[in-house]
């Protein structure tokens, strides 16, 4: 497996990390031996987080007595010092190991998110404690809007950056990802396969390898998944004309219909979790059904069923996406799909 350094942390990761979201939909033994086969074919960044209900505690056991192998990245999404000590607790026991390789803040995609982790009795002073305790080595943070993710990178308090990034939400390439280059920060892509929306997996890894300060983060679920995605590691990266095209190609389809997740649709008359809706078609590939029909997935359906229509969302959004209309069509696919909420996928 080919390696990279991951920015100023200095760590050497594998040229491609495994995304802890998927292994959540699997039974323990089948978690653990994906995992351990990861670590098998040298890819050595593991990432998941605390909200990823039983990732930590699989990965925790995969890695029994192989815990000099990976790199463990994991994440707290608290915004107060005190909840993000308990978060770090957890994650070290869920994972079975006495200090965290890469601990992130999760998800600071707004300016009020950015300056609560910040400000006094903030998250950030709960990784500067670990940090000094060595229960943790580094630090990162990841987000979702461009803007946050602009400001955290030049200000030299993360070490990485973990953000989206694929062929077709790209908005990274022109001014983030040289600027995390110019200040040594490791960029991890996350959602390489824009949650489940690109499916050519040779294509979608081979673009993002073109970057050489990039680690891409897939979500990993099966063993052949994790085999076909270390071959392509392996080369060659170039990509064809016919494979230049066929990105063009995919592109023009979702291009105009795919939320970015930079909600700033937001804020929402009828407090409606516009792109958590949005996405949900790739919550139902990623998550188990129970977590699927509950939580915080379950809460923002029955809440877009609120929407009175107004269109200050559509007026707002960058994308100029249809909002309404896929409001719509996203609640009715998740409609369709609760009939087989109990059935294996």
């Amino acid at each position: 497996m080919k390696t990279v350094r991951l920015g100023r942390t200095g760590l050497t990761v594998s040229r491609v990390g495994f995304g802890g979201i998927p292994i959540q939909r699997l039974t323990d033994d089948e978690a653990v031996r994906v995992v351990r086969r990861c670590l098998d074919l040298g890819v050595t960044l593991l990432d998941t987080a605390t909200g990823y209900s039983t990732s930590e505690e699989r990965i925790g056991k995969a890695i029994a007595g192989r815990r000099a192998e990976p790199v463990i990245a994991t994440k707290t999404p608290a915004r107060d010092k005190a909840t993000a000590l308990q978060h770090l607790e957890l994650s070290l026991k869920r994972l079975n190991t006495d200090y965290i390789d890469l601990w992130q803040l999760h998800n600071v995609s707004t300016a009020e998110a950015y300056e609560q982790v910040l400000g006094p009795a903030g998250a950030m002073e709960a990784a500067r404690e670990a940090l000094r305790a060595g229960k943790i080595r580094h630090i990162g943070i990841t987000s979702h809007s461009l803007d946050m993710a602009l400001k955290a990178v030049p200000s030299g308090l993360f070490e990485t950056i973990q953000f989206p990034f694929n062929f077709v939400t790209d908005e990274a390439a022109k001014d983030l990802l040289p600027l995390a280059r110019t200040h040594d920060v490791g960029f991890i892509a996350m959602k390489p396969f824009a949650g489940g929306m690109l499916n050519n997996a040779r294509l979608t890894l081979k673009h993002l390898l073109q970057f050489e300060n990039v680690v891409p983060d897939p979500g990993i679920q099966t063993v052949e998944e994790i085999e076909e995605i270390a071959d392509i590691v392996m080369g060659p990266w170039e990509l064809t004309p016919e494979e230049m095209r066929e990105m063009e190609r995919t592109r023009a389809e979702v291009g105009t219909r795919f939320c970015r997740r930079c909600d700033y649709c937001q804020p929402c008359p009828q407090k409606v979790r516009i792109s958590t809706v949005l996405t949900v078609q790739s919550f139902w590939k990623r998550f188990p059904p129970h977590r699927f029909f509950t939580g915080f997935v379950a809460d923002a359906v029955a809440g877009a069923r609120l929407c009175a229509d107004c269109g200050e969302c559509e007026g707002r959004c960058p994308y100029n996406l249809p909002i309404r209309e896929m409001l719509t069509e996203n609640l009715a696919f998740y409609d369709s799909v609760a009939p087989k909420a109990g059935e294996p996928r």
